[in-house]
């Protein structure tokens, strides 16, 4: 298995709206740049997705992919695994930690790590991990801290 990268942001909203952002699937493609379609397809009984579809587009990197979720009871910790190889990728999983902070703002830690398909010098695969962790991180708390958006 790959190593795996962590990195955290505060977002300026209590845990339970960031945590209805990162949960709100089917809307990814409005706020995160790569994100071309997503698709639940599969939900536990409480209606959170169990399984998501994801086809991505970033330039050198183009992908469809299916993540298997689980969920903390409080949704203080969502975390993700690979459900099968996929084109560009050997195993995937993942997490990310809410926590509240006093002030009212979560911080969040996102923790990745990816194994993939295609050979790729460690150094180079750091940078792209982090990019993409900085751009994700980034563009949850746009849509987080952006007006109306939270639901």
């Amino acid at each position: 298995m790959a190593d795996s990268s962590t990195q955290s942001i505060v977002i300026d909203a209590p845990p339970d709206q960031v945590a209805a952002v990162i949960c709100d699937f089917s809307r990814y493609p409005e706020w995160t740049e790569a994100m071309r379609r997503v698709e639940v397809i599969e939900e536990y009984e409480d209606g959170y997705a169990s399984q998501v579809r994801f086809t991505i587009d970033a330039g050198v990197m183009a992908d469809e992919y299916v993540l298997a979720y689980a969920y903390a009871e409080d949704l203080t910790r969502i975390e993700w695994h690979l459900v099968a190889p996929s084109k560009m990728q050997r195993a995937q999983q993942g997490s990310y930690d809410l926590v509240g902070n006093p002030d009212g703002t979560t911080t969040v830690t996102y923790t990745l790590e990816v194994e993939l398909s295609v050979g790729m010098l460690g150094m180079f695969r750091r940078k792209a991990e982090k990019m993409i962790m900085d751009t994700a991180l980034k563009q949850l708390k746009r849509r987080v801290e952006a007006p109306g958006a939270a639901q």
